[in-house]
């Protein structure tokens, strides 16, 4: 278990890298309704990842 708890925190900064990356890459283009929906999307892409990599696991 020690193992899993030491890949969360990359598996956040992965998380929080591609909900940058997904805003990003649809800020120029596409259609105003799917340029909202992926920002949604990506905020809480981007909540969960930082949950995920500052998690505290010092009991």
């Amino acid at each position: 278990m020690v193992d899993r708890e030491q890949r969360t925190p990359l598996y956040g900064v992965v998380l929080i890298l591609a909900a940058l990356g997904a805003a990003m890459a649809v800020s120029y283009f596409g259609p105003t309704w799917f340029r909202v929906t992926v920002y949604i999307l990506a905020v809480m892409v981007f909540l969960v990842g930082g949950v995920m990599t500052f998690r505290d696991y010092s009991r």
